[in-house]
């Protein structure tokens, strides 16, 4: 595990406040209102299109309006309303002390990953959060909806920086992570302390279930 590969949402940082008060907003753009927001909980992992035309029945067009108006919400709030999980930061130091290679691999577009204009200042939510220095590489999908799926963002990942699958993992707290790992034959390992259970990850393959942070560390460290 000599380069590893983790999910943004639910796995680096809590995004529960800056996603759910996207998803209100655009869904009351589409005259849809929302009583509680924990009800859009599910939202959190998965691509946008999926699941406004899953929990909401939108069509493509529908889809294309709900995400404009997301990210309406996003670009101006939501991207720091946040929270970075109680002991990433030692994790990723202790990581990359050791020798790792660390990767951002996120369904979230990287232009609001890594770089976005923001209060007439560029910042970025890797930055703002101190987390970005830790980083050799931070990817996500594009704008128009390209590399949308974890999978592909992996393939993109895999082939930029030349990696070898049998020395990757794949760090996620929802099944979309651990397939997308399981469609490149890299080892994944699944989060409980994001918004996917047990038997979802199970579901989905994952080779090993952590319950927080510091068994992930524990675990990631001592596989060389």
């Amino acid at each position: 595990m000599r380069a590893i590969l983790f999910d943004l949402d639910g796995t680096l940082t809590d995004p529960k406040e800056g996603i759910t008060n996207s998803v209100a907003y655009a869904l009351e753009k589409a005259g849809i209102p929302i009583e509680d927001k924990n009800d859009l909980i599910t939202f959190i992992g998965p691509p946008l299109a999926d699941s406004f035309a899953q929990f909401y029945g939108f069509n493509k067009e529908q889809c294309d309006e709900a995400i404009k108006q997301y990210r309406v919400y996003f670009k101006e709030k939501g991207i720091l309303e946040n929270k970075v999980y109680p002991g990433i930061k030692t994790m990723l130091q202790q990581l990359k002390e050791d020798g790792r290679q660390l990767f951002v691999a996120t369904s979230k577009p990287h232009v609001f990953a890594k770089t976005i204009k923001i209060f007439s200042k560029l910042k970025t939510i890797l930055h703002h959060y101190q987390l970005a220095e830790y980083f050799d590489g931070i990817y996500g999908s594009e704008l128009d909806g390209t590399r949308s799926r974890k999978g592909e963002v992996i393939a993109y990942i895999l082939e930029k920086e030349n990696l070898e699958k049998e020395h990757c993992v794949m760090v996620g707290d929802r099944k979309h992570d651990i397939l997308g790992a399981k469609e490149h034959d890299l080892a994944s390992v699944g989060v409980l302390f994001g918004y996917g259970d047990e038997e979802e990850l199970q579901l989905a393959g994952a080779d090993v279930i952590v319950n927080d942070v510091e068994e992930l560390k524990q675990y990631l460290l001592s596989k060389r």
